[in-house]
């Protein structure tokens, strides 16, 4: 079931809302109105039927009204009528009922009460709804039997609250509908984001061909992939092709410059100045190289069938590797990793995830500091983090420096390229991870987290 905070959920919920809250209002006033009709009728019968006995009365006198109550009083299994005359000590002149009746319920003149009719089941009351009328001393009583209204009354009220519901439970059933079928397309089209931000570039939004909005919107994000896939391609091959074919020119270069300096006849300005030119070589050698690994891990798809690796394990071997340069430069290094992590990927990438981190570190960190580094599980994720006590980076710019050639300001003078974590950030896409930067108090801290290996 969509969760209510979703759209879909709350459109469908309105929906419900709207529909039901009409429908209760229609079938609501179509009750009221006719039950006020059918009310009405009947004491429209009462009153005409009352006034046509004081016509009776006003004609004849008492005796001509006494025959025509007791005449009418012989048709109640035919009108449903009550008639009732008293004289002033309560005592019945004519009519078909035996006594006053017990009233309970009093509007003027209107009255309402329950009898049993002889004729009936003597457990069966009958409502009675009537008006009096006063004749000096006595008292006349002309009623009708309601139980048929309430009988209708009782239906039509059913009637309205079965329609009411069932028209909720309809609605209801559209609205989850609705949306279920508005969140698994939307759900579908996300996975499709996914997919296509872990690396699967040719992964397009999903079009069920319904023509409405969402397979227009989808056709139009489909077409603007189409236009990146292209332009993507062509820079990655461009850029791939140019790094190929500048590492041999390179390598040609350097390998006559290494050779030429192995000769005696060069002047020592000469010799300094080809030595300079050999360096910045092997640094162009190492950018190019750099740069297409990271070109490599951006255009892969997420290592999901490599092997199982074991952090720990690997942080140990790379921390034994790095040891013997750390304490060179007076920097204390050190391994926590007591238990296993393991991870699915490539074991050569992951080692050059971690060196890069350790150079970095190495390259920044002053003399007398500490580098550690510790595997864990955070959440229940492997997690590899590298801490130092160097200069850390500033939070505003850390989401910078893991982009291809950023560097801090007073980094511009150093050895480097700007390309060490964003091949770190590279390598953490493709294995499916994340890299955060952090406070060390002080220093930095560097967080890689991976999905758990399958």
């Amino acid at each position: 079931m969509p969760r209510i905070r979703s759209s879909t959920a709350r459109l469908a919920i309105l929906y419900v809302c709207s529909i039901v809250l009409s429908v209760a209002t229609l079938l609501g006033t179509a009750y009221l109105l006719t039950q006020r009709s059918m009310a009405r009728e009947v004491d429209l019968v009462i009153t005409t039927e009352l006034n046509s006995l004081r016509d009776e009365f006003d004609d004849g006198g008492l005796d001509q009204l006494t025959e025509e109550l007791n005449r009418r009083a012989e048709d109640w299994r035919r009108t449903s009528a009550v008639y009732l005359l008293i004289d002033k000590d309560g005592q019945r002149i004519a009519g078909n009922l035996s006594s006053w009746p017990a009233l309970h319920g009093q509007s003027g003149p209107w009255v309402e009460f329950d009898i049993i009719a002889t004729d009936e089941d003597p457990h069966l009351q009958h409502p009675v709804r009537a008006e009096i009328y006063s004749f000096g001393d006595m008292r006349l009583l002309v009623g009708t039997d309601v139980s048929e209204r309430q009988r209708l009354v009782g239906e039509l009220r059913a009637a309205t609250l079965w329609g009411i519901g069932l028209t909720a439970l309809l609605t209801a059933l559209i609205g989850w509908w609705y949306s279920r079928r508005i969140a698994a397309r939307v759900g579908k089209a996300a996975l499709a984001c996914e997919s296509i931000i872990s690396g699967e570039l040719r992964q397009r939004l999903p079009e069920d061909q319904s023509h409405d909005e969402f397979d227009q919107l989808a056709m139009a994000v489909n077409h603007v992939l189409d236009r990146i896939e292209q332009q993507t391609a062509t820079v990655r091959t461009t850029f791939e092709s140019a790094a190929h074919d500048l590492r041999a020119p390179l390598h040609r270069i350097r390998t006559r410059l290494e050779a030429a300096l192995q000769g005696s006849h060069l002047s020592e300005l000469g010799r300094q100045s080809m030595t300079a030119t050999v360096t910045d070589l092997e640094r162009i050698q190492r950018t190019l190289a750099t740069l297409l690994q990271i070109a490599q891990a951006e255009s892969a798809v997420q290592v999901t069938a490599g092997r199982r690796v074991d952090l720990a394990e690997l942080a140990r071997s790379i921390g034994e590797l790095y040891g013997p340069e750390a304490r060179e430069r007076g920097l204390a290094l050190s391994v926590s990793a007591p238990e296993p992590a393991s991870v699915q990927g490539n074991e050569q990438l992951l080692a050059q995830l971690l060196a890069n981190l350790l150079e970095n570190a190495i390259k920044y960190v002053p003399r007398g500091g500490h580098i550690a580094i510790e595997v864990g599980a955070g959440s229940g994720r492997p997690q590899l983090l590298v801490r130092d006590d160097g200069p850390g980076i500033p939070p505003l710019a850390r989401a910078s420096v893991l982009l291809p050639f950023r560097r801090l300001e007073r980094d511009a003078a150093a050895e480097g390229s700007g390309l060490g974590l964003s091949l770190v950030a590279a390598l953490m896409r493709l294995h499916g991870g994340t890299v955060e930067l952090a406070d060390n108090n002080p220093g930095l801290v560097v967080r890689c987290e991976f999905p758990p290996a399958l």
